[in-house]
């Protein structure tokens, strides 16, 4: 499944003309074979990076590829239309970081030097959204939980070997390891949040900052019927109970690629597990709030929790000798994690409004001080309203039957037996134009 995806975000890449990232083929002059097959790696080069950093469950997508496929449907982005969406906030800032107008270790600015490229994907995203009649609602990381600490602590270390690793590509000229170092230093600060929060807001789009964890707040969202559907490509949206989860809704290149949509029940079905063994499972497999046991990945996981049903009845029964069972495993406080976590419910608290755009206020804030184009601004504030006028036209079930899903389910992986052996139209930028390295 993973390389599927792969070769998707590549072709729709050099189709898209992102030459060779966030830069369109018509801005530069005609390409050499060699500038065509550095396009192609960085495109590669783009997908493995954002696969590698996203957070979540480990091989989760490719076990349900395997053990669920009617779980999982390709569908249109204009499917979604006249449905409330809640998104991870944080993982699309990061998608937009590393893809918007970045090439090598240049990033868009404005004229204080200030990164933009966050600012400029956020705006050109939403609008493609409210364009297509979807009501997006995004959702901010609050505190992270302690138990996560230990896992932020490795990934800013890998950061920092990223930038020692960088630094060494930058003094040799390597262009191929100056993309792949520079991608793994980008980091969603502060101060990309908080634009993101202000420019949402100027937009007419709702805001909602999550005490906790995103996906947690999300995943309560969709329960409680607030919204239809979860976005983000953090697969642990599912473990918190997410009824409807999507990713590439926020991907750049999404117009082309299908997104993914996944339904927790039919997971479950699929699996043949609870949800309470189906967390047990993504813990085995690998979450962000503790280390899993060496030597089980999701098969393993998977084949172990329909024999034993728990992580406890597992530990009681498996090899230790063959599996080592990492000292003091806090499995018990991740579950707890995945099934009660921290989410705001008070509807005073969760203010869900799409209102009209503060038109002065977004021309203050991204020309004035993102140095943006003020006619693109203009114009994009005017797609603003009309969707705003489109996306209260509602959807046709609401006035008709509903009629049967045509979204096409992905086959399930022809093998013998389905349990694995124990294993040992070019758009113009609205943003700012300047790079700074």
């Amino acid at each position: 499944m993973v390389h599927v995806y792969a070769v998707l975000c590549v072709r729709q890449t050099l189709h898209l003309g992102l030459w060779p990232l966030g830069v369109r083929r018509e801005a530069v002059s005609s390409p050499t074979s060699s500038q065509k097959a550095f396009s192609f790696l960085s495109a590669f080069s783009l997908f493995l990076s954002l696969l590698a950093t996203v957070m979540g469950i480990k091989g989760l997508t490719k076990l349900l590829a395997d053990n669920a496929p009617k779980a999982m449907k390709e569908q249109k982005f204009e499917s979604y239309f006249g449905r409330k969406i809640a998104i991870d906030a944080s993982m699309s800032i990061y998608q937009f970081l590393i893809v918007v107008g970045r090439s090598g270790t240049e990033m868009l600015t404005n004229e204080a030097g200030e990164v933009t490229s966050h600012l400029q994907g956020m705006f050109s995203r939403t609008i493609r959204l409210l364009e297509a009649g979807i009501k997006p609602l995004y959702v901010f990381d609050g505190k992270p939980p302690d138990l996560k600490k230990q896992e932020l602590a490795k990934r800013y270390s890998k950061r920092a070997d990223a930038t020692e690793d960088l630094a060494a590509a930058v003094e040799v000229g390597n262009k191929e390891d100056i993309e792949k170092y520079s991608k793994r230093t980008v980091k969603v600060t502060k101060q990309h949040n908080d634009d993101c929060k202000r420019l949402l807001r100027l937009m007419g789009v709702p805001v909602i900052e999550a005490p906790s964890e995103a996906e947690a707040q999300c995943a309560a969202l969709c329960k409680s019927g607030k919204v239809y559907a979860v976005a983000s490509e953090d697969m642990d949206s599912l473990t918190f109970g997410a009824p409807r989860f999507l990713r590439h809704l926020m991907d750049p290149s999404s117009r082309k690629i299908p997104v993914m949509e996944f339904e927790v029940a039919k997971v479950l079905e699929e699996l043949n597990l609870t949800m309470d063994q189906f967390i047990d499972l993504c813990i085995l497999s690998g979450c962000d709030y503790c280390d899993s046991i060496r030597g089980i990945g999701g098969q393993t996981a998977l084949k172990l929790i329909r024999q034993h049903g728990s992580i406890e009845n597992i530990l009681e029964n498996i090899n230790k000798e063959r599996y080592q069972i990492p000292e003091d495993w806090p499995y018990q406080e991740a579950r707890r994690l995945f099934k009660e976590p921290v989410a705001l419910s008070d509807e005073e608290q969760l203010e869900i409004k799409w209102i009209a755009p503060d038109e002065e206020g977004l021309i203050s804030f991204l020309v004035n001080e993102n140095g943006f184009n003020s006619d693109r601004v203009t114009k994009a504030i005017e797609k603003i309203k009309a969707a705003k006028n489109k996306s209260s036209q509602g959807r046709l079930e609401s006035f008709f039957k509903p009629t049967a899903n045509p979204s096409v389910p992905i086959k399930r992986k022809e093998t013998p037996q389905n349990t694995a052996k124990e294993p040992a139209n070019k758009k113009p930028k609205a943003g700012g134009g300047r790079k700074k390295k």
